[in-house]
């Protein structure tokens, strides 16, 4: 995990080993003052020498103004390499997240992956500057205090070291039993984020239902579920204070103790005494600062690992070696294909899939919610892969060629139309980032978009709301369609599309594509049989296998299931257009 993370280090390295470089020429630096103050005491104030003083209480300052620029300087490398450490971490994560199947985006919560991004790499990023600062000086003051304290006399130094010894212990007991709390802790997060998430993006049906203090009492009760698991913690973790001020006042008290026997038999002078004192404040407070740094890495350590975890994931759709980069057509054969989200083959969603589609030959499919048609769909662009079987497209297999090239040529509107905010045009651009002024409007009027959005004062630069929050369903699904042909695809795929159009505008849309997208081969997926009637054949679905295939006449007379879905839809009038 510690290698996998220290990688995204980076081009950051130099500040990374300068920070604590200076951190340790700081401490080296700083360690000397009490030094130099015991001579002050000893030969410049008892022997009331003020030329001594002088002197040795410049060189004092001067040492202090180095310490301070050291400090400063280390700080601010430290702060450089841990803000672009996590930076390279978030680019990784995000990196990582556009290469995942829909099958990896199956395993990882919205709001999960939301916390990696924010809380969990916030957490990093500290204990990565700690680490750089306060991980190195504590260690070095301790270790170079200790000398000092027995460079002036060995036998009180031991003190030091009982000290450290206890609390070293003392805080390995802490750190590993608040570990598991705050690695409970952290996963908390997840649950309020997507608390959030849930209400923000749903935020007008709890107005409509007036259920703001049903989601305020769920929201807290999220929020207080993390509070005292992150309590539980603190209550262990507040023992380190007194503990630390115990240490201290005991330190102190054993070397007044002592020191005012040596002083008055002569083996210890008042400047040396006041010197250990220094030392002891340096030691017991590095030892703080070096606990505290732990505490922060078990905090930090449960954010690792649940950023490593996405990062390890292995991408569950990838490329082969020497791919297909050539898609001739838009033909698509399934052959005993079978397929479970879970790749459990006990547990299939859909089973023993035979059909071939011909290029520019129009598709619809229907049958009822939980049959798996979208996952139909969703296997010829390789969003999910199959369990067994082959689905051959333009002859070759889709796992031979290039995913983008795959991608690119399966145009697919999904059920959930999603739009990004930004201008209508940039919308549309994502199908074609080159697309010219007059394909972009001849996509929209294909998609019976281009009368709505003519009528907005700002036309095709009309803004966009993150999700098309301020258009309309209808015009949400016409946009995303209008997206999609500016692929210029070979196949192109409605799940579901036009669900949100009047039957006017849907027939509209189906005679642009009819007369205007004759080569590129249409999968339409839709509940209203109005919707695919005029298909060159119709799939329906029933638990993920083919229980009828043929035109709309063929299965009035051979489908039973066809014809009673055909019948409830046209109680109180005909469908037909």
């Amino acid at each position: 995990m510690l290698k996998k993370l220290l990688s995204y280090v980076g081009e950051y390295k130099k500040d990374s080993v300068l920070a604590p470089l200076l951190i340790a020429m700081e401490v080296l630096v700083e360690i000397s003052i009490p030094f130099f103050m015991a001579s002050i005491i000893d030969d410049g104030l008892n022997k009331q020498n003020m030329k001594h003083i002088i002197y040795m209480g410049t060189l004092t300052f001067i040492l202090a103004i180095i310490s301070m620029s050291l400090g400063i300087a280390s700080g601010r490398y430290a702060a450089k390499a841990s803000a672009g450490f996590a930076k390279n971490i978030r680019k990784a994560l995000f990196h990582k997240i556009q290469e995942f199947s829909f099958a990896n985006i199956d395993k990882f919560s919205t709001a999960g992956l939301i916390t990696r991004f924010t809380t969990d790499i916030n957490n990093i990023q500290t204990s990565y500057q700690m680490i750089l600062r306060i991980f190195v000086r504590a260690p070095f003051m301790m270790i170079f205090a200790t000398i000092m304290a027995a460079y002036i006399d060995l036998k009180l130094s031991l003190i030091f070291i009982a000290a450290v010894i206890f609390l070293g212990i003392a805080m390995l007991i802490i750190i590993s039993i608040v570990h598991p709390i705050f690695t409970s802790g952290v996963k908390k997060y997840d649950n309020i984020n997507a608390k959030l998430q849930e209400n923000i993006s749903g935020i007008r049906v709890v107005k409509a239902y007036v259920r703001e203090n049903y989601e305020i009492i769920k929201f807290k009760e999220a929020t207080n579920d993390l509070k005292n698991t992150m309590l539980r913690g603190e209550k262990i973790v507040v023992f380190v204070a007194p503990l630390m001020l115990f240490t201290m006042y005991t330190c102190t008290l054993l070397l007044s103790w002592f020191g005012a026997k040596l002083i008055i038999v002569e083996k210890l002078t008042t400047g040396e005494l006041t010197s250990l004192f220094a030392y002891t404040a340096n030691i017991l407070m590095s030892l703080l600062m070096f606990t505290m740094v732990l505490v922060n890495i078990t905090l930090s350590r449960a954010s690792a690992e649940r950023i490593v975890e996405v990062l390890h994931e292995k991408t569950s759709i990838k490329n082969i070696e020497n791919p297909d980069y050539l898609l001739e057509n838009g033909e698509i054969e399934f052959k005993n294909v079978n397929f479970s989200y879970t790749d459990n083959p006990n547990i299939l969603n859909l089973k023993n899939i035979n059909i071939k589609i011909k290029q520019g030959e129009t598709i619809g499919i229907i049958g009822a919610i939980g049959s798996s048609k979208s996952a139909f769909v969703q296997l010829i662009p390789r969003l999910y892969d199959i369990l067994s079987g082959e689905i051959l497209v333009g002859g070759k297999n889709v796992k031979s060629y290039d995913l983008k090239t795959l991608r690119d040529n399966v145009a697919m509107v999904l059920q959930k139309n999603v739009l990004f905010s930004g201008t209508i045009r940039e919308n549309l651009c994502w199908g074609n980032k080159n697309a010219t002024e007059e394909e972009i409007i001849h996509a929209a009027k294909l998609a019976q978009a281009d009368e709505f959005i003519q009528k907005f004062p700002n036309k095709y630069d009309t803004y966009i709301e993150q999700g098309g929050t301020n258009v309309s369903g209808g015009q949400r699904q016409r946009l995303c369609i209008a997206r999609a042909l500016l692929k210029k695809p070979k196949i192109l795929i409605l799940d579901d599309s036009t669900s949100a159009v009047d039957t006017k505008t849907d027939k509209a849309i189906r005679r642009a594509f009819k007369f205007d997208l004759p080569n590129i081969t249409k999968i339409i997926i839709s509940q209203r049989i109005s919707s695919i009637q005029d298909s060159d054949r119709i799939i329906i679905l029933d638990e993920g296998e083919i229980i009828g295939l043929g035109t709309h006449e063929e299965l009035l007379i051979n489908n039973s299931i066809y014809k009673e879905i055909y019948e409830s839809q046209n109680e109180g009038g005909s469908t037909n257009e």
